[in-house]
């Protein structure tokens, strides 16, 4: 079992409960980390053999570009996607950060994070 993580991958997007979020769009960071058996890949040294990091990162980069009210959403969305494209993943950790947040006062970034485990 292997772990490959994607972190830092920034993104400008149009995501947010207000309407001036999903029309001037913000900044945000990812951090991607999944599970893999990756035996066969240690051994034959074959990306066909594990998780591609660029599908992995296309996957993210997908869900990303489509608006949303809720970083929830996103998260859901984002992990649905790399279930389906990569069946033998065990487990997934998904962090996204909005960076600048309309709160009313200053504030580095909110963040949602979740977990999923086969």
């Amino acid at each position: 079992m292997g772990t490959i993580l994607l972190e830092g991958m920034e993104f400008f997007s149009f995501h947010g409960c207000f309407k001036e979020e999903q029309i001037i769009g913000t900044k945000f960071i990812a951090d991607l980390t999944v599970e893999v058996d990756t035996d066969v890949a240690e051994r034959s040294d074959s990306l066909h053999d594990t998780a591609d990091y660029v599908g992995l990162y296309r996957c993210v980069k997908r869900e990303m570009e489509q608006k949303s009210h809720l970083l929830e959403h996103v998260a859901r969305r984002i992990m649905d996607a790399i279930r389906q494209q990569f069946p033998s993943i065990t487990a997934i950790d998904l962090k996204i950060a909005k960076l600048n947040p309309p709160m009313g006062g200053k504030m580095h970034q909110v963040s949602f994070m979740t977990h999923w485990k086969k």
